[in-house]
């Protein structure tokens, strides 16, 4: 299909925003070790379906895939699975685990109105073979390419349970400085930081409880320090852009400075009899600050420094810097990695295969679709198209510092860049929402606040409900609190419930409008559709509408398009009141009434249409109109371009909604 964006020229005076001709839009992929909570959902995956929905609409559904799934592997989902077993929860093997898990996940996603093309899961058929495949072309490719480095570290080894610890059977806290994430583990904290496993603090085995100690063990690493100039150039790239959140660059760039040690006042004497057995440093005093802060050149230097520095214990935190990328592990339930330089019986750690399981997706669905799989390239590697990749600010380092490096490391060119050609993999525009909160604090299933489960929301609220009142938090511009009245303590009875009001305008405003011009043309005209022009001034209304919401579309601000919904959807309710008066209108009169708003109807159908499907496609069947009407190809004609002569609405019975309220809300309603 050709792009779309160039349809209706004539009807805009300012250049519209680009789209590409086809686009990859990806979630983020939640573990396989649990239900999907509302942050989950509301946070990040009704996003990604709205915008893919949108590009659909915008430049044709064959043209766009929508991938995510259920991270498989690692040690959180081990470590949950042996959790629950011990205590009697579950029986079963471990890939039932995560298979009963993916099937909870998939069906909450159905319930939620979220449609990917294919949602997958990186251990399970009929993606893994796929996953596996393509994991070890990558890895093998990282490494004829120079890009990949054997290192030794150490290890912590639980010497009671007489094992190696991986990822989450460690517990302690975060090094890095600043850092207020209330768990850290073997080499990442719950807020996505990046250590070495010997810097976190407080180490303890989640297998005995007992201080584990540490012992070598050799894995594979990607070379992610030598794109430090490479990630720095694409970030002055970033900033340029309008449709590339602040959060992202800034997020990014804090990891590209220097690495840096912060070490307590009180520790200055000490640090200063040994400053001269430390690898070269620059010393800054910041005499205000409760530290003092040494900067090195080299990642190598900075760690020399960390040895000696705990030898002498004196206290002591990390910066944010650039770490050398761990690829492999010897965790058990994990993808296998390639066997290089002798080395046997290693996995790939989760999160960088978790990075490049939305291709091996891609491949799967697009097999499965009858189509050849190596056509994912015309998606990833193509300059024609765009991917879009949703997530949590907290995984920005994943997807923002380590997916592009590696990406730029498999290009074809032996010149590296920021800039990749057509063929090699493109850099993705990166989707990053801020902290949905729950009740104005951090919510996670491993934190202190437990967030409430996906599902149980649909108890209160219909999905569309949820769904308008998440897309108009603004999560693009700052940490928003989700404060669902039933679970809330502080609310009084009188108080509105703040997801009920955002879906007012739809229950109450759009369904009034909606059925009115129903129940007028089935009285008046006999249920056949008037098909009179629009006037002017509704033509012009609707276009000032459509370029708001596509400009807003084109920069991820949903609550922008929320509020062109609001505002267009109110002005045409008192059109409505103001102009359809049947019975002091002419037959010819009422018609242009009636064609001025179900043209409205349509425009502001089309524009919900990516954020309240399930509403607007049930208009869709009650107009008797086909999915063309959802085209942006056509988005200016008026819905007799859909129909024939003397087209009959399908009959619309008194009191029917298309966008409902729950059922727990309407005596509460009737009180109100």
């Amino acid at each position: 299909m050709s792009n779309k964006q160039n349809g209706n020229k004539k009807n805009f005076e300012i250049p519209r925003p680009v789209f590409p001709k086809r686009a990859i839009v990806t979630g983020g992929m939640p573990y396989g070790n649990k239900e999907l909570h509302f942050g989950h959902v509301g946070g990040m995956l009704v996003f990604a379906d709205t915008y893919a929905r949108f590009l659909r609409d915008r430049i044709g559904k064959e043209n766009v895939i929508f991938v995510s799934g259920t991270d498989c592997y690692g040690s959180p989902i081990a470590e949950s699975w042996r959790q629950k077993c011990t205590k009697g929860e579950f029986n079963g093997s471990l890939v039932d685990f995560v298979l009963r898990n993916h099937e909870k996940q998939k069906k909450t996603l159905e319930s939620y109105a979220i449609s990917p093309n294919f949602f997958g899961a990186s251990g399970l058929d009929p993606a893994k073979d796929v996953h596996a495949k393509y994991t070890l072309e990558f890895l093998q490719s990282l490494y004829d390419k120079g890009q990949l480095d054997r290192i030794t570290t150490m290890q912590f080894f639980d010497e009671k349970a007489g094992v190696f610890l991986n990822g989450r059977q460690v517990i302690g806290k975060c090094p890095v400085e600043g850092c207020t994430s209330e768990k850290g583990y073997a080499d990442e904290c719950d807020l996505g930081h990046q250590y070495m496993p010997e810097n976190l603090l407080n180490p303890v085995s989640t297998l005995t409880g007992e201080t584990p100690t540490m012992k070598p063990v050799t894995n594979w690493y990607f070379k992610l320090r030598d794109y430090e100039k490479l990630l720095k150039e694409w970030v002055e790239e970033l900033q340029k852009r309008k449709d590339v959140r602040p959060v992202v660059y800034k997020t990014i760039s804090e990891f590209l400075k220097p690495p840096v040690i912060y070490v307590k006042r009180e520790f200055e004497e000490k640090y200063l009899e040994l400053r001269k057995n430390m690898p070269e440093h620059t010393y800054l005093e910041e005499k205000k600050k409760p530290s003092f802060t040494i900067e090195f050149t080299t990642l190598s230097d900075c760690d020399e420094a960390c040895r000696i520095l705990t030898q002498n214990q004196i206290r002591y935190r990390t910066g944010k810097t650039l770490v050398p990328f761990r690829l492999t592990g010897n965790i058990e339930w994990g993808v296998p990695a390639p066997e290089l330089e002798g080395s046997e019986g290693l996995t790939v750690w989760v999160w960088p295969e978790s990075l490049w399981a939305p291709i091996s997706f891609t491949k799967t669905f697009l097999k499965n679709s009858g189509h050849d799989e190596s056509e994912w390239k015309d998606y990833w590697c193509s300059k024609d198209s765009t991917v879009y990749q949703f997530i949590g600010q907290d995984n920005i380092y994943f997807y923002g510092i380590a997916e592009p490096a590696m990406w730029m490391a498999q290009q074809s060119t032996t010149e590296k860049t920021s800039k990749p050609i057509d063929g090699d993999l493109q850099m993705p525009i990166i989707v990053a929402n801020h902290h949905i909160l729950f009740l104005d604090k951090k919510a996670s299933s491993s934190g202190a606040v437990k967030p409430p489960m996906a599902d149980d929301l649909l108890n209160y609220y219909t999905p569309e409900q949820l769904r308008m009142h998440w897309l108009g938090l603004g999560l693009g511009q700052r940490s928003v609190s989700f404060m669902p009245k039933p679970y809330n303590p502080d609310a009084k009875p009188e108080d509105a419930d703040p997801v009920v009001k955002d879906g007012l305008l739809l229950s109450n405003v759009y369904n009034r409008i909606i059925r009115t011009a129903f129940y007028t043309t089935q009285k008046e005209l006999d249920g056949i559709m008037p098909t009179k022009q629009p006037e002017e001034n509704v033509l012009a209304d609707a276009k000032k509408a459509v370029l708001d919401y596509e400009r807003h579309m084109s920069k991820f601000a949903f609550h922008q398009c929320t509020y062109v919904l609001d505002s267009y959807i109110r002005n045409s309710s008192k059109y409505m009141s103001k102009a359809l008066k049947p019975d002091v209108l002419s037959k010819d009169e009422l018609s242009q009434v009636l064609s001025n708003l179900f043209y409205m109807i349509r425009i502001a159908g089309i524009l919900l249409h990516p954020m309240a499907p399930i509403g607007t496609e049930k208009l869709r069947e009650y107009l008797q109109v086909d999915e063309r009407i959802w085209s942006w190809d056509t988005i200016f004609e008026p819905l007799t371009y859909f129909t024939e002569e003397n087209h009959k609405l399908k009959f619309l019975p008194p009191r029917t909604d298309f966008f409902t309220r729950h059922e727990s809300q309407f005596s509460q309603a009737e009180e109100d």
